[in-house]
């Protein structure tokens, strides 16, 4: 029997694929997920991380003052035929798109006009299913969703616009519409929309390319997710295909947990804080403490007196035990990283969630690479704020801050929680040597191609939008080097250590030293699971000296020649205006979505080794 039921999602899945405003494909049915306002806060708890609710209430406003789990159900609740009640629990859904398309007439029609009908079945929720009552062809047939929509850059999603669209304009005429696809390729050439009253008709294939800008009208503004709509929304609404990748992006932050207790004490502060956060006094202390030890918990505080366990309370509470830093802004979430990645010389181990060593460099790249930290234990904690539509976070910036007018909203007013998930896991560091990166980036080759990559990235936006042009900056040449090396090798380590590719990620920490920042330049890779125990060590075990000396060379090794080449290598985003990569692909160094922070642009192995096509601007010699 399988395990996973229908309409089940992974807490990953709704953070990162179905999150508040995607659709998600039921078996007979395509639902959105629902705004926070129609969110219940059952089987939910309170995550807490500082760091990232500051970085949130930045974006989003001080009113934020929680991160909340996901809600999972009790196990009854996941079992309709144990109970005969509705189940509402869970995260709220509702069909979308509305208009549906029978199989057997081609009717073309949405629901709320009454000529479909939902049918469900109090233990069989999977096969809810509206039908057509009335249909000249068949007895009562399942329709099914429509597979065209239309979306907007500002994060805005509508029904296609049927009436307006196949009487080119004219939306006076009511009479019933029909989707007809002679033939069974699907392409949108041979789609045709046909009125049965006026007898007008249209193909699909106006929709889409320079006839759809012409022929589509202005966007709405409409936010089905919040069931609402935006005034002046100046865009032209693009036609897309449900289920295509590009109708949503999670907008998403994550800070790691980085420990501020000096001792054991507040580090058991730290674990309890949710419950013992809430003490105003040494009596209230007490009674929170009962609660916690009935709980079976914070029995590693019995031995601290209760005046001590106050004081300590209170230390935290003014945040004189944190390190604080004022030029670092909140959004800034990787910097304090860096900093406390950077201070780490021997083993540092602060408790479940935090557990560090450092290692010697490999031997072979002593002279480039001048730190590696096996990351043995680490908590990160991610939170969505936020969706776009038609462009990825990534086209933007790497550090989550989009410009708000392109961020669509989860909910209709200021939220003061967001939904958040924690997870548990392992990693390796790797810190480049400064003095080695800066002769590099001196170099004149390497100053040329960083000329390229800032007309690349300026011809880029002004294929997709223009107006970002001046708001979006290029990364620095390090950025690439660090990026490209953290695929490379990603890909190497993901054949070694039991993890599929999918389950790293990568976190570049690169900055070029200015009058107010250090300079930046390392990489974090990690794996991490939602569950109290993390991973299981394969990747630390890959660190050890000398095995990362070795996955070092074979990863630069693999990237000398791509079964592409020449096409991979001779690679120039001048060329097709559509991408940001170099001499990169699918067969040398792109990694699964989940695990680039920028979906897979600013790549280029050149930077790393001699390609056919460059052999001046490689940094491993």
């Amino acid at each position: 029997m399988n395990k996973y039921r229908i309409g089940e999602l992974r807490p990953s899945q709704i953070m990162f694929s179905y999150g508040i405003g995607a659709i998600a494909d039921l078996p007979n049915l395509a639902a959105m997920v629902m705004g926070l306002e129609e969110w219940q806060r059952q089987h939910t708890q309170v995550i807490t991380e500082d760091r990232l609710l500051a970085a949130v209430q930045e974006q989003l406003g001080a009113q934020v003052q929680q991160l909340v789990s996901l809600p999972i159900p009790e196990e009854e609740a996941r079992q309709p035929f144990l109970n005969h009640q509705p189940n509402l629990e869970g995260i709220p859904v509702a069909p979308f798109p509305t208009w549906m398309v029978c199989p057997k007439c081609d009717l073309l029609a949405p629901i709320t006009d009454g000529l479909f009908e939902l049918k469900t079945f109090r233990n069989r929720h999977s096969e809810a299913a509206y039908h057509h009552i009335n249909c000249t062809k068949g007895i009562t047939p399942k329709v099914i969703p429509v597979r065209f929509l239309t979306a907007c850059e500002k994060g805005h999603l509508d029904d296609f616009p049927w009436r307006y669209f196949v009487h080119r304009g004219n939306i006076d005429c009511k009479g019933s519409l029909r989707l007809i696809e002679p033939s069974v390729s699907g392409a949108v050439t041979d789609i045709v929309i046909k009125c049965d009253r006026c007898e007008a008709s249209r193909r699909m294939s106006d929709a889409f390319g320079l006839s759809g800008k012409q022929n589509m009208p202005r966007c709405r503004g409409r936010h089905p997710h919040l069931r609402s709509f935006e005034d002046k929304c100046d865009r032209q609404m693009k036609t897309m295909l449900l289920g295509a990748s590009n109708s949503w992006f999670s907008l998403s932050l994550s800070a790691l947990s980085i420990p501020n207790a000096e001792n054991k004490l507040e580090q058991y502060i730290d674990s309890y804080w949710l419950t013992l956060g809430e003490a105003d006094g040494a009596d209230t202390l007490k009674i929170l403490l009962k609660i916690l030890q009935k709980q079976g918990k914070a029995y590693e505080l019995e031995n601290y007196d209760i005046q001590e366990i106050w004081e300590a309370i209170a230390k935290r509470n003014h945040g004189s035990s944190q390190e604080s830093d004022d030029h670092i802004s909140a959004t800034d979430l990787k910097t304090p990283e860096w900093l406390k990645f950077k201070s780490v010389t021997g083993i540092e181990d602060r408790g479940k969630d935090w557990r560090l060593r450092a290692i010697a460099p490999p031997v072979d790249f002593d002279k480039v690479i001048s730190k590696v930290i096996l990351v043995e234990k680490i908590r990160e904690v991610r939170s969505l704020i936020g969706f776009t539509r038609i462009q990825s976070p990534g086209d933007f910036t790497d550090t989550g801050e989009v410009p708000k007018e392109y961020r669509a909203r989860l909910s209709r007013r200021d939220p003061t929680w967001i939904p958040a998930m924690e997870v548990r896991g392992e990693g390796i560091f790797i810190q480049f040597d400064e003095l080695a990166l800066q002769r590099w980036e001196q170099q004149s080759a390497v100053k040329k191609q960083h000329i390229q990559v800032k007309e690349a990235h300026k011809t880029w936006l002004n294929q997709r939008n223009p107006e970002l042009v001046d708001k979006i900056s290029t990364p620095d040449m390090r950025y690439l080097l660090l990026h490209s090396f953290s695929h490379a090798l990603m890909r190497q380590l993901a054949i070694e250590c039991g993890y599929n590719a999918a389950s790293l990620r990568e976190r570049i920490y690169a900055q070029v030293a200015t009058s107010d920042r250090q300079a930046q330049a390392g990489l974090l890779i990690y794996t991490a699971a939602p569950d109290s125990e993390g991973t299981l060590g394969g990747l630390v075990y890959l660190g050890e000296a000398p095995r990362l000396n070795h996955h070092i060379q074979q990863a630069l090794e693999s990237i000398r020649i791509c079964t592409s080449d020449p096409l991979c290598a001779e690679h120039d985003p001048a060329d097709d205006r559509v991408s940001l990569h170099w001499a990169a692909c699918h067969a040398c160094l792109f990694s699964p979505e989940t695990s680039c922070e920028r979906g897979n642009k600013f790549l280029d192995r050149a930077l790393l080794i001699p390609t056919f096509s460059q052999t001046d601007i490689c940094f491993f010699t």
